[in-house]
């Protein structure tokens, strides 16, 4: 699931369980003032999670077919839940909420006066519940994105390993390098004095052939 949907996910469901329990709040504020006050933070309330629900739908519709179906899924239980939020808040500030209380609390009885009605109970239980599944996957999301570092690590000190391996193995190539270099140098040293002892011999050769032929000649002229 995208991380982005899960960020705003979460900041709404905790926005949303906030606003239940201020508009059951509100309705048992007997000052006008701080009753006023308090319709504002909803109403402000309400127009953040409508701009978190248009993030969250952007979203949604930027992601693969599959994952963009199941949060669009999701999304409409999102929106549903923000319109009874918004009935229940058009009701408690309507110009009626106030006999309407009264009434309530008098059938009620004042041992209930805070106590939530069903509907309320059950969004804010459903609230809980998607801010606690939000963590889970907030949680998990971590834990996977720990050990990708840590598989990173150990990637990276493998990689630092074969580094000194071949650093190594390059330092011995070139120690062979070298030693080929002066072993050249020696056979060539060595092939130029052979060349040359080469050369001494038959030069060696040739002035004795030619002592041997005047001899000779010498010989055969004076018979």
């Amino acid at each position: 699931m995208s991380e982005v949907f899960e960020g705003y996910e979460r900041q709404y469901c905790e926005l949303s369980a906030n606003l239940s329990r201020k508009c059951n709040s509100a309705s048992l504020i007997p000052d006008a003032e701080q009753k006023k006050q308090k319709f504002s933070e909803i109403n402000s309330g309400i127009d953040e999670a409508d701009v978190l629900i248009r993030k969250m739908d952007l979203e949604a519709r930027s992601l693969q077919p599959g994952m963009k179906a199941t949060l669009l899924a999701k999304l409409r239980e999102y929106k549903s839940d923000l319109n009874k939020l918004k009935r229940e808040f058009k009701r408690i500030s309507s110009p009626n909420a106030n006999q309407a209380a009264h009434d309530e609390l008098l059938e009620s009885g004042m041992a209930d006066a805070h106590a939530v009605s069903a509907e309320q109970r059950e969004r804010l239980s459903m609230s809980v519940e998607r801010v606690n599944q939000s963590s889970e996957r907030i949680k998990e999301s971590r834990r996977t994105i720990l050990e990708t570092e840590e598989l990173g690590v150990s990637i990276l000190e493998d990689l630092h390993q074969q580094r000194q391996t071949l650093l190594h193995a390059h330092s011995k190539l070139s120690d062979v390098d070298n030693a080929i270099d002066k072993s050249k140098k020696v056979l060539t040293t060595m092939s130029r004095r052979i060349t040359k002892n080469k050369w001494i011999v038959v030069s060696i050769i040739a002035a004795l052939v030619l002592a041997i032929i005047l001899i000779l000649y010498y010989k055969i002229s004076h018979h």
